[in-house]
């Protein structure tokens, strides 16, 4: 990404390095701190607190109780979602042998 910056930008390679990792440890420390953090055309990453419950071990089948923690959930936007599938359907095009005429 840093190089991206430094490309696009016009910046040097170093500050273009400490804008990148600046903007990285902000989205961190506000997802720490239990914000929702929205990437316009990208993604939402949000933090949410799931309570205790009882899991199977698949192997064994015992039921075992799993901690209540906080995780991190991440959603694509629509932007994203819809560049991947243009990118896989591409992709895709590309891979099809031709059909010979005739």
């Amino acid at each position: 990404m840093a190089e991206s910056v430094f490309r696009k930008v016009g910046l040097s390679r170093t500050e273009s390095a400490e804008l990148v990792e600046t903007v990285i440890d902000e989205i961190c420390n506000a997802i720490v701190r239990g914000e929702s953090v929205k990437l316009s055309s990208f993604a939402t990453f949000q933090v949410r607190d799931k309570n205790e419950r009882i899991g199977r071990n698949p192997k064994t089948g015992e039921e075992v109780p799993i901690s209540p923690r906080r995780v991190m959930t991440f959603k694509a936007s629509n932007v994203l979602k819809q560049r991947v599938l243009k990118a896989h359907l591409s992709r895709k095009s590309k891979l099809k042998p031709s059909n010979p005429a005739g």
